[in-house]
């Protein structure tokens, strides 16, 4: 805010699970805040990634600002979600009213399918003086790749980023395109995916990875060897380049 009398705002990125990912500059700023909001899935439980995250990397005590959680609904419902995204806004609004300064923790980074751009669009429609401070953070699209040893992309190649949901319906022209592409949050997909796969006679493009960079990461080859139930935290890594026969070692022994 440009508004002497009014505090910073923060957006900031934690990183996807391990928390030694924790940037420095993250560390230090949360540590400063006089307020840290907190989303959380479910309301009044405190039950949020992106505190576990922040709490496995600084003590608690060592966070002395006021810990704000704010509640977003997993649904798809408008008629729910909006509300909260307006409740939460007002909240961070009221805090920066009274002069304090406000880290908003967000899994990832706020600029990759984060809740942040719920708050910050909120944000510009109520209070357009705001002027958040965006620090960025480990995503998935990374830590994945990170995970199966295999690169996103090198030279000239090209990658893309879509929802599972969305990608398979224009999967076909998506392999033409891209050399790599990161499907995310595939973990109800699995099945319908594998089925397009096979039908483009890509199947052994994919790798699946859940929970990355975490204890409880999971990495399968073979989508068929997924188990059934649902998993949150995934993305389906397809590295159709491999199939170009434009890998360094292909093109060595060519």
């Amino acid at each position: 805010m440009n508004n002497n009398k009014c505090g910073q705002l923060y957006a900031v990125g934690v990183g996807t699970g391990d928390s030694e990912l924790l940037t420095l500059k993250a560390a230090r700023l949360i540590q400063e805040a006089d307020v840290v909001a907190i989303p959380e899935k479910n309301k009044g439980k405190a039950d949020s990634f992106a505190w576990e995250i922040v709490t496995g990397a600084i003590d608690e005590e060592n966070i002395k600002g006021e810990h704000c959680f704010l509640h977003f609904p997993m649904t798809r419902d408008a008629s729910v979600n909006v509300p909260a995204w307006q409740s939460a806004a007002l909240t961070i609004l009221d805090r920066l009213k009274q002069g304090k300064s406000v880290v908003f923790v967000t899994e990832g980074d706020p600029s990759v399918f984060s809740t942040w751009a719920y708050i910050q669009e909120e944000l510009e429609e109520i209070a357009p003086e705001v002027v958040p401070v965006i620090v960025p953070g480990v995503t998935s699209i990374t830590a994945v790749p990170a995970a199966t040893k295999i690169p996103l992309a090198d030279g000239k190649e090209r990658f893309c980023v879509v929802p599972a949901t969305y990608g398979i319906d224009c999967l076909e022209s998506l392999v033409k395109e891209f050399d790599t592409i990161m499907l995310i949050k595939a973990g109800r997909m699995i099945e319908a995916l594998s089925a397009k796969l096979k039908e483009l006679g890509l199947e052994d493009t994919a790798t699946y990875v859940s929970h990355a960079s975490t204890d409880k990461e999971e990495i399968y080859r073979n989508l068929d060897d997924v188990p059934q139930e649902h998993r949150y935290f995934s993305m389906v890594q397809l590295s159709i380049r491999t199939r170009r026969g434009v890998l360094r070692g292909k093109q060595s022994a060519a």
